[in-house]
């Protein structure tokens, strides 16, 4: 994922936790606010109750990867946080986290439908 696209620092996750709204999915949960960015910046947050340090990080990196394929069709100028609910996050198959991060997007209205069109290659 992109620099431009976390979100770092303590105080940028507080200001979504106290100002953001919060949507529920089966394994995790999405914190997210509006920004006055064209970007979308997101964190990922995974507990120590899920598990040793290899687990949690296990988790996190498959949550990265899985936004980041999303990430072109979330509306801009929100920033989000991904917050692990549960260690299946670390077991279960990829496609199922990725489903669940596009669901939950789409409950909170930040998934749009047909992303912006590209120039395919090859034409002239």
């Amino acid at each position: 994922m992109k620099r431009v696209n976390r979100l770092r620092g303590r105080d940028q996750f507080e200001r979504l936790r106290r100002s953001g709204r919060r949507w529920e999915g089966a394994l995790l949960s999405l914190n997210g606010a509006a920004n006055r960015r064209r970007h979308v910046r997101c964190g990922f947050v995974v507990a120590k109750r899920i598990g040793t340090a290899v687990m949690r990080n296990r988790v996190r990196r498959r949550l990265r990867e899985a936004v980041r394929l999303v990430l072109p069709r979330v509306r801009p100028g929100w920033d989000l946080i991904f917050i692990a609910r549960s260690n299946e996050l670390a077991t279960i198959d990829f496609t199922a986290v990725r489903l669940m991060i596009e669901s939950v997007l789409r409950r909170a209205n930040l998934l749009v439908e047909d992303p912006a069109p590209t120039a395919q290659q090859g034409e002239s």
